[in-house]
């Protein structure tokens, strides 16, 4: 670590790559109080590491350290950081691409990088490479990314604002995979109002670190079927725990949860489980959830989204008469 840091600030190319794939090596099979302390020193690498070089691998490394217990929070910064830097730069390659002749933008690999494609960016030889790797390479970013985003509530407040309408941009182009990293930075951590139209009844749920709105239906029944809050069928224990439990389950399972709601719009338009809890719409400063009882039954598998964030819903206090019939008042009639 020591000599690949001194090679990076001494902006000696060969000492860095001799460094860097030692450091490579040896991460594969350092111990994890190793792995703690390096973690940090790698991340902290990446914004003067060559802006051509290998920085996707660096990432992952940092990465890797994270999820054998280095500092989330510490590693955080320096790699989302060049994670908003590279997808910035693959938007500035599609810009460019488009602007020289229009045509299919390329697959995002770095087989098609040749002369005439960094012709055709322009610029000075290296930026056009740096733009061409970013697009070939942007989706390399997603497991470090990951590995600090789905660790730390602290680092998705912090960074999530800035990077996700980025990476909606991006992944707009349909040519990068980006949904996970795109779920990620989507997690919510805030109180949404949930009204129950069979009872027409009112909650203040407060909800964390969940992944899909599978997860999401799951706990609200958990919360308010099982609190003894509304009528009908709690989830089970098992798929309770699969979306809760902070050890992440050991490869996927066999256990069904079963849908206890139809999600809505205060409007009536459907909340898919396949979505986000960001899909719930604000409404009035609030972001408010109308439950109706299921047109048919609906089942799924019980493993979360992102298996090392737990997810987590609270019952804040069930809303006065009065405040529920406002609410309510914003809704469009039962279907």
């Amino acid at each position: 670590m020591s000599e690949l840091e001194d090679a990076v600030g001494a902006r000696d190319g060969g000492r860095t790559g001799r460094a860097f794939t030692a450091v490579m090596n040896a991460v594969q099979s350092a111990p994890d109080a190793a792995l703690v302390l390096a973690g940090p020193r790698l991340a902290a690498l990446l914004p003067a590491f060559p802006p051509t070089g290998p920085r996707p691998m660096l990432a992952m490394a940092a990465g890797f350290c994270v999820e054998r217990g280095a500092d989330p929070v510490a590693c955080a910064a320096p790699l989302l950081d060049g994670v908003h830097r590279d997808l910035r730069d693959a938007l500035e390659f599609a810009r460019r691409w488009r602007a020289t002749g229009g045509g299919d933008l390329p697959e995002p690999d770095e087989k098609i990088i040749d002369e005439a494609l960094r012709a055709r960016i322009g610029g000075d030889e290296q930026a056009a490479m740096r733009l061409a790797l970013a697009w070939a390479t942007v989706q390399e970013w997603q497991p470090p990314a990951l590995a600090v985003l789905c660790r730390s509530a602290e680092v998705r407040r912090r960074h999530a604002p800035a990077l996700l309408p980025t990476c909606h941009e991006l992944a707009a182009l349909e040519r990068h995979d980006l949904k996970c990293l795109a779920y990620a930075l989507a997690v919510l951590e805030e109180s949404l109002i949930v009204l129950h139209r069979p009872t027409g009844t009112g909650f203040e749920v407060r909800i964390g670190g969940i992944g899909d709105n599978f997860q999401l239906h799951t706990l609200l029944a958990h919360v308010l079927i099982g609190g003894g809050h509304v009528p009908g069928t709690a989830p089970s224990a098992e798929s309770v725990r699969l979306a809760t439990d902070p050890e992440p389950a050991q490869g996927r399972t066999e256990i069904i949860a079963t849908g206890a709601f139809d999600l809505l719009t205060t409007d009536g338009a459907p909340i898919w489980n396949e979505g986000l809890p960001d899909d719930i719409p604000v409404v009035e400063g609030r972001r408010v959830l109308v439950l109706d009882t299921p047109a048919y039954q609906r089942s799924w598998n019980g493993d979360r989204f992102f298996p090392h964030l737990p997810g987590s819903a609270e019952l804040i206090r069930t809303l006065a008469a009065d405040e529920t019939r406002a609410w309510y008042a914003r809704t469009s009639p039962s279907r």
